[in-house]
């Protein structure tokens, strides 16, 4: 067994670096903890050995920076870089830690990739992704064929057909690197006020015999009505997450990592459990060890941290998710790395990727809104949680546990015996092209290029292997047509033609669809001549349609600077529902007026159509982009919002995404 870093490699890390010795791509897929990005490490170390160039990518900002600092550590300064649309350091170093989004831009804009060796796309099942997944389908196109690919993912179930698919658009065989132990065995617990913390088992026992119970107090002629009918439906206090959190100290399953899928949970959860502490979870040394880092943090930021957010750390509790401000989530990340936070509450977005492993993981449950309704959790999102618990060279096994309800057992048993049986959903394609996407791909290759890219998706893959499955049965049920057939199956075999032909042509027609709407709203002209339209949406990435239609309009000429960065503000991110926030006043006012008649202009409402995706347009953003501008405070600004959570983070994600909307702006 061969060793790196002074580790011995377990055989599927072997196998995989075996396989990028040998120059070929590799689509690694292990479950959460077991080392995958060891195998990342090497291609980065390999790369920079050889004097070439490699490019790490990941889905999310968290995961890109702690890698930058990861590499950065191990190969100094000057030799790696990072550039994410907020942050660009060393843009020209020779390892580059980028979103994919980054890549996607750097390939369609012609750039010498010459010296690339190898691309690591972390966290490759974000393919499927509906909103992103586009990009990921892009960049595995667009490379050239010399740069190896890294895939890596926890969840990936049709991984044979995705390796196929990327082997053919690759034009050389993907290695596909299978691990299916886990390093760190899980257990799985669900926690009950009542029952205590059980195994689904154990807990399924007791939940029949609740049944039972309930079903003799029914059959008994109403026994105990109202709010005290012993274990029947009104019954008591319910489950809290402090009945999980005492359970997990008394079995010493500590630091834990607690999900919910409300932002506002969080905060709530981790507020009352810190004030319910009576002495910190820290031991005297981790407190010594904690406090400085808040010190410094809290010097910083003056308007960070308040005495009970202050009281909270040093308690060892804290909260995270994709809202919070950025300094409280990256001064949360450093503790819990240090290991001296010991209760995390958190949203989906810790589970991404992030090299934060805990003791035990806990659900608070197990559905979710996903935007439009509450639903289950995939085994992939599950999983891609659960996989957090235990952290290998530390712990023997993990530990998972379910807060749950007796009374909801029934709805939920189907759901938890599906995730431990340990399958996950396959991979789909989102394929959807932008119309950025499209008119670069006009303005750099003929037509036949284009039709081989977008005949290269693996929408088009599928939809192809489709068709010939359909031919196949076609071609079947006429060999066995006898003379005297009904019309009925002769039909059957037309209409199996006719669904093959349209699968197989389906992804280009599509695409030759967003080419006839750019000729009818004029971006093209009828022989395909980039008009100002075109030429416009060339370099626009964000909102691209309304943008376009805004700098075309005249809009954005003249304005104020700190008006016009508002603007682009309130096309990139949206409050919630239950933010509040003071109406339009004066300048604002008048801007958003105009802004939203070319919202709802044919143009822009028909390109939503299309691309299926809903326009951003929050036009209560213009003042704070404008004020943020002018030098004003992130801690002002939220002076003047009234949310149920920490929306620190939204507001700096705003500005920075405008920012980069900003450097679009320039290029046209």
């Amino acid at each position: 067994m061969r060793t790196y870093r002074g580790h011995q490699l377990d055989a599927f890390q072997e196998n995989a670096i075996s396989a990028l010795e040998e120059g070929r791509s590799v689509l690694v897929c292990a479950p959460t903890g077991t080392g995958k990005t060891v195998i990342a490490d090497w291609a980065v170390d390999r790369a920079l050995a050889q004097g070439r160039q490699v490019v790490y990518t990941a889905p999310i900002k968290a995961l890109s920076n702690q890698k930058f600092r990861d590499y950065t550590r191990l190969h100094g300064e000057e030799r790696v870089g990072l550039v994410t649309g907020d942050l660009v350091i060393r843009r020209d170093a020779p390892c580059r830690v980028m979103t994919t989004e980054i890549l996607r831009n750097m390939l369609l804009s012609g750039e010498d990739l010459s010296a690339l060796d190898a691309v690591v796309i972390d966290e490759i099942h974000f393919l499927d992704d509906r909103e992103r997944g586009t990009t990921w389908e892009e960049v595995l196109i667009y490379l050239p064929h010399h740069v190896k690919i890294v895939g890596l993912s926890a969840t990936l179930s049709n991984v044979r057909a995705f390796a196929a698919w990327l082997s053919s658009v690759r034009g050389a065989p993907v290695e596909v690197i299978q691990e299916l132990r886990r390093t760190v065995p899980l257990t799985f617990w669900i926690c009950n006020l009542d029952e205590g913390i059980q195994t689904p088992a154990d807990f399924d026992k007791s939940w029949q015999r609740w049944a039972r119970s309930q079903e003799g107090e029914r059959s008994g002629g109403g026994g105990r009505g109202g709010r005290d009918s012993g274990r029947g439906r009104f019954r008591g206090p319910m489950t809290s997450h402090m009945d999980v959190f005492d359970h997990l100290r008394e079995q010493a399953l500590l630091p834990a990592l607690y999900f919910t899928f409300s932002r506002k949970q969080t905060e709530l959860n981790a507020k009352a459990l810190s004030n319910r502490l009576r002495r910190s979870l820290l031991d005297e040394r981790e407190q010594a060890q904690a406090k400085p880092l808040i010190d410094a943090a809290a010097k910083d930021a003056p308007n960070l941290l308040d005495v009970e957010l202050r009281r909270m750390l040093e308690m060892g509790v804290a909260y995270h998710h994709a809202g919070a401000h950025v300094q409280l989530k990256a001064l949360v990340e450093e503790l819990y790395e240090l290991r001296l936070i010991k209760m995390l509450y958190c949203t989906s977005t810790f589970a991404l990727g992030i090299n934060m492993p805990a003791k035990a993981v806990a659900f608070d449950g197990l559905r979710k809104f996903d935007g439009i309704s509450q639903r289950p959790l995939t085994a992939r999102e599950f999983m891609q949680k659960a996989g957090r618990a235990g952290r290998r060279g530390l712990d023997t096994e993990g530990h998972v546990v379910i807060r749950q309800e007796l009374r909801d057992w029934g709805d939920a048993r189907e759901a938890i015996q599906y995730y431990l049986r340990g399958e996950s959903e396959p991979v789909r394609s989102s394929f959807n092209l932008s119309f950025n996407s499209v008119v670069n791909l006009l303005a750099t290759n003929p037509m036949e290029r284009i039709r081989e890219i977008v005949d290269k998706s693996f929408l088009s893959w599928n939809r192809q292997n489709e068709a010939r499955r359909m031919v196949k049965e076609a071609e079947e049920r006429a060999a066995k047509l006898p003379e005297d057939a009904g019309k009925k199956e002769r039909k059957l075999i037309d209409k199996l033609h006719r669904r093959a032909e349209e699968a197989e042509t389906r992804s280009w027609l599509e695409f030759e669809t967003r080419i006839g709407f750019l000729k009818e709203v004029g971006y093209l002209a009828a022989d395909g001549t980039f008009g100002a339209g075109a030429k416009v949406l060339k370099n626009i990435q964000i909102e691209e349609i309304f943008v376009t239609e805004l700098i075309l309009d005249g809009m954005l000429e003249g304005i104020d600077d700190n008006l016009l960065f508002g603007l682009l503000c309130a096309v990139n991110k949206e409050f919630g529902r239950d933010v509040k926030v003071r109406p339009l006043k004066g300048a604002d006012k008048e801007l958003a007026k105009d802004a939203n008649k070319l919202r709802h202009t044919p143009t822009v409402t028909r390109a939503e159509e299309l691309t299926g995706q809903a326009v951003c347009w929050c036009p209560e953003m213009i003042p704070f982009g404008r004020m943020w501008a002018e030098g004003r405070s992130l801690a002002e600004l939220l002076l003047l919002v009234d949310a149920p959570t920490d929306i620190g983070g939204d507001l700096v994600g705003a500005f920075r995404r405008a920012k980069d909307l900003v450097g679009q702006l320039r290029q046209v």
